[in-house]
């Protein structure tokens, strides 16, 4: 069964299974076949071997970044990174998150006895197998994730994170309700919105762009390798919105898309100068409080030492960090405070690295031990990850409370 669209693109509809719905699209004598696959479905991986096996296409388009492509295809390349070099480089936050997501791929596997990921590994594999190239058409997840957070309102973003991990712990079984989104979007979507307040807030960067993102890379490849027939497997969710844009934006610069969708969201302008801003007005503080008399001053540097550093070393204390690490949150936040360049977590976290090096052991468990909240806090890997995220937090808290004391001591005096 077929039919013509809007723009004159014929589209055919095959829905011989329910979970799989299968639509072509017909682009300048060139098809592209989108099967729409359910993330928790072995009927999925199947139905995706058995296209492949028909040999009516030239090239296998599936909905995975190279991240996560590299993640299928190498699992233990994870159990190789350098984590001093994350913690530096600033992802330690990427690199959690990571770790929660494939969490709750982890924990679909156990409920419902599928490998997390099965039908983009049998994509993978089978046109491997058949000598066909296979198409990483998705945008890189550490892009998609910074979008949502660039999306959310500030207040959001710690309950966001919060959520994540709770959520990706959790050992409750999932609802009904909830495979049924399971079935409708990808895992990506899914594990966000079982707890988004406002899932309208993730809607554009999580699912709309994503459907524009590799509708522009399908019709990228297709016009520059000149594939006859693409076959695209991605998460049914995404298949309404893909068919639109495919059929309305075919005469369109995909590069141009690709480009837009992929920059990096960047803080407002005036943002960037409010950490300076903060140092300028506690220094300021200290010099009116000494100006006003030694025993002001000093008791500001005791509240922003206690406040800053005690709130930085509790968040290490939760995270189960070695004494001399807590002692070093409590030295080090004070003072890194003070320069917005160097964050009180990385100092910590490093600490924390050499002190308590990760063990071979820490890195081969990593994806097991996260899909619990006792793993977090006994892999020494996570723990690390943890240690960088808390205390930082407890030193962001700090600077706002400890300015506020500041400030009433100013006033009252």
């Amino acid at each position: 069964m077929s039919n013509k669209d809007s723009s004159g693109q014929v589209i055919s509809n095959n829905n011989s299974l329910a979970t799989e719905p299968i639509k072509t699209i017909h682009i300048d004598n060139r098809n592209i076949t989108m099967l729409g696959t359910a993330h928790v479905s072995k009927a999925s991986a199947d139905k995706v071997q058995e296209l492949i096996a028909t040999g009516k296409y030239d090239a296998v388009a599936v909905e995975l970044c190279p991240s996560r492509h590299s993640a299928i295809v190498n699992p233990d390349a994870m159990a190789k990174m350098d984590l001093f070099q994350v913690i530096k480089s600033g992802q330690a936050s990427m690199v959690a998150a990571s770790l929660a997501l494939g969490a709750f791929q982890q924990r679909m596997a156990e409920q419902f006895g599928i490998e997390p990921g099965a039908e983009m590994r049998v994509a993978i594999k089978d046109a491997q197998a058949a000598r066909l190239p296979v198409i990483l058409i998705d945008r890189e997840i550490g892009t998609t994730l910074k979008r949502i957070y660039h999306n959310v309102p500030w207040w959001k973003r710690i309950g966001l994170f919060a959520g994540l991990i709770s959520s990706v712990v959790s050992k409750e079984k999932i609802s009904a309700e909830e495979i049924e989104k399971l079935k409708e979007g990808d895992v990506l979507e899914s594990t966000f919105s079982q707890f988004a307040e406002d899932e309208k807030d993730l809607f554009k960067p999580l699912i709309s762009e994503r459907d524009e993102y590799m509708s522009a890379r399908l019709i990228k490849e297709s016009q520059e390798n000149n594939y006859q027939h693409i076959l695209a497997v991605v998460g049914a969710g995404h298949i309404n919105g893909m068919q639109h844009h495919i059929t309305n934006d075919c005469t369109n610069d995909p590069d141009v898309t690709i480009a837009r969708l992929d920059i990096q969201p960047v803080s407002s302008s005036w943002f960037k100068y409010l950490p300076w801003a903060i140092v300028l007005l506690i220094l300021t503080g200290f010099i009116i409080g000494f100006m006003r008399s030694p025993e002001i001053g000093t008791a500001m540097i005791l509240d922003w030492v206690l406040i800053n550093g005690g709130l930085s070393a509790l968040g290490a204390a939760i995270a189960f960090a070695h004494p001399l690490t807590i002692v070093t949150a409590f030295f080090a936040a004070p003072l890194t405070s003070l320069n917005p360049t160097i964050g009180a977590g990385m100092v910590v976290a490093a600490a924390e690295t050499y002190l308590r090096k990760p063990k071979v052991g820490d890195f081969n468990r990593l994806r097991s031990d996260a899909t619990s909240l006792k793993g977090w806090w006994n892999n020494q890997v996570t723990r690390i990850l943890l240690i960088f995220i808390l205390s930082t937090m407890g030193s962001a808290i700090g600077t706002y409370v400890a300015g506020f004391r500041i400030l009433e001591r100013l006033s009252s005096g």
